[in-house]
């Protein structure tokens, strides 16, 4: 069964209520903390993406909000603790990023770390890793601003748009941008770890989270993982808004009630503190965020000033080395995909298919080959280690 047709009978009652305010309530901008903003918050003309005429609510943050303590991320050694990691090979499940945990990925072929315990960290903002499988631990870019895009009156697209790999999903009320999955170690061969908020610095220098980490502790929960955030945690609060305008909450309802009722985007309609609206849930597993999107996006939502990363309105300088990536688009593949696509004659998407779900376990590369319409040592040969062996 497709996403669109499982999704599409709740919708529908959804779409029919769209007439209604109270089904479509605005985003609220006196939501969000007082640290948020790098400048005040402005209502702007925008375009929707499926070309309708809107106004959007245009918000510009810095780097990192001024309150908010991060890390870490990557342990340095293997008796240090770092942060978290989603791994999705054999014993699949959120760990805590530790010796443990490093010695299972070692047992399955991806060494982290040199026989002496210390472990492969590298700043990919300045540097491209030497090994195969390094822990990846950007350093920030204080002088970093990034701004986006929020209708201010959401509109339900005709079909949910899916989430692929650091596809956008919308913005937290302190102003940290939220992303979805982070490239798999399988996908890059490296491990870009997340602080045990579900965070981390992107190669342009600034910091966004790839989890609900208000709510990041019922994760931690029901994975069995000893962890804790510097957060307060509130599984019933608004957590910030998706970039379709509509809310994001922690997983329960007001009453502590775990939320019931949602759709394939972990969505329903119901009771919030904006009124009666369609919202998003966090769920008890990682990534604790919407599946996908109901709402239509704001084109060009998303952009930073950064010389790297998602968003990078311009090439690489400042020491920084990686060229500017987009802004997140389903789907989306680390750059030594785009290279390896180039190199195959195919798109990216093509290969990212003909690889398959990389949760799966490792890519039947004679099969993918064959589906590419190349040799299998061609693809070996234009693929990013460990995908090539």
């Amino acid at each position: 069964m497709t996403l669109k047709s499982y999704l599409w009978p709740s919708l529908f009652g959804l779409a029919f209520l769209g007439a209604a305010p109270m089904a479509l309530a605005h985003p609220d901008i006196a939501e969000f903390s007082e640290t948020a903003f790098a400048e005040q918050p402005q209502t702007v003309d925008c375009t929707l993406e499926n070309g309708t005429a809107s106004t959007c609510y245009k918000i510009t943050v810095n780097y990192l909000p001024e309150d908010l303590e991060i890390g870490p991320f990557c342990p340095a050694t293997l008796t240090d603790a770092g942060g978290i990691w989603e791994w999705t090979g054999e014993n699949a499940k959120l760990y805590h990023v530790d010796e443990a945990f490093l010695r299972m990925l070692d047992d399955l072929g991806y060494r982290f770390f040199d026989e002496d315990g210390a472990v492969h960290v590298v700043d990919a903002a300045t540097e491209q890793p030497t090994v195969d499988h390094a822990c990846i631990n950007v350093s920030p870019d204080e002088s970093v601003e990034v701004t986006m895009l929020l209708p201010v009156t959401p509109m339900m697209a005709e079909s949910p748009s899916p989430l692929g790999t650091v596809s956008k999903i919308g913005v937290a009320l302190n102003g940290v941008p939220v992303f979805s999955d982070a490239p798999s170690i399988q996908q890059t061969g490296h491990m870009p770890a997340l602080d045990t908020c579900g965070g981390h610095i992107d190669p342009g220098g600034w910091y966004h989270w790839h989890a609900t980490s208000t709510d990041i502790e019922t994760v931690f929960a029901a994975s069995g993982v000893i962890a804790d955030c510097a957060l307060e945690q509130d599984s019933a609060a608004l957590f910030g808004y998706a970039f379709d305008g509509f809310p994001m909450f922690g997983s329960t309802e007001a009453d502590g009630a775990v939320a019931a009722g949602l759709d394939a985007c972990n969505g329903h309609v119901g009771m919030t503190s904006a009124g009666e609206t369609y919202h998003y849930h966090a769920t008890d597993d990682f990534p604790n965020l919407p599946a996908c999107l109901v709402g239509v996006q704001a084109a060009d939502n998303f952009s930073t000033t950064a010389t790297a990363g998602i968003g990078a309105t311009r090439a690489g300088a400042d020491g920084r080395n990686e060229p500017p990536r987009g802004g997140g688009a389903p789907g989306q593949m680390p750059p030594d995909f785009s290279q390896a696509a180039e190199a195959l004659g195919v798109t990216s998407d093509d290969l990212m298919q003909a690889l398959g779900d990389p949760r799966s376990g490792p890519p039947d590369l004679a099969a993918a080959a064959k589906t590419l319409g190349v040799t299998e040592e061609a693809l070996r040969a234009a693929l990013p280690s460990p995908l090539n062996r």
